[in-house]
């Protein structure tokens, strides 16, 4: 009887394991990213609910690590310290209404705004304790403000020709506190009108103003 030699090809081999182990390297990394970013939220979360109820400056890690049900241990893992983990708060919402810039400035003003006021909605409690806040967040207004005007930097109508006189500082600082005002007074009065309807009314005074 003849026996038949079988030929392994090593290098298939290696490769096919090359690829089994890199699947399970980034299933791991993937799991350990959602266990992260739950991790992140809950401390979010945490520290805006404490807000509701004391002042931010009266905050302590371990009463947001309390709140979150994790160690004091768990959030110097993620953030410096109270201020870095809402700096860090700040700066995501700040940043997804910045997103929501490069496909807004396409539409006219009232349907453009639109999303941004159930933004605003959906994201009730965050923006209602911010603005509310007389304490170290104080200066969240200030960064929204800065924010919205960065926006309507290219909104200003010169075309027309019905804002010639009109300086860009005074027009942006004008709308710019309008929007902000009004958003402020929409949030802390409990919504009394629906976003599209803020979108509609608002979008038409902006479209005036600028």
């Amino acid at each position: 009887m003849v026996k038949i030699k079988r030929f392994v090809d090593i290098s298939t081999q290696q490769y096919k394991l090359f690829i089994i182990l890199e699947s399970l390297v980034e299933f791991t990394m993937a799991k350990v990213d959602r266990r992260i970013l739950k991790t992140q939220e809950s401390l979010k979360k945490a520290v805006i609910e404490l807000m509701t109820e004391k002042s931010f400056d009266d905050i302590t890690i371990q009463d947001i690590a309390d709140r979150a049900n994790v160690n004091r241990g768990t959030i110097y893992l993620h953030y410096e310290d109270k201020y870095d983990l809402l700096d860090n708060l700040i700066e995501t919402h700040i940043t997804e209404l910045g997103e929501m810039d490069t496909w807004a400035c396409e539409m006219d003003w009232i349907d453009a705004l639109v999303p941004y006021f159930e933004y605003f909605e959906k994201n009730y409690l965050f923006f209602s304790t911010m603005l509310a806040s007389k304490g170290t967040p104080s200066s969240f207004r200030t960064r929204l403000f800065d924010f919205i005007t960065k926006g309507f930097k290219g909104e200003i109508d010169r075309e027309s020709g019905r804002n010639t006189d009109l300086s860009d500082d005074i027009m942006l600082q004008y709308a710019g506190t309008a929007y902000v005002g009004v958003i402020e007074w929409w949030i802390r009065n409990g919504m009394p009108y629906p976003p599209r309807v803020m979108a509609k009314q608002v979008g038409a005074l902006l479209g005036r103003s600028l």
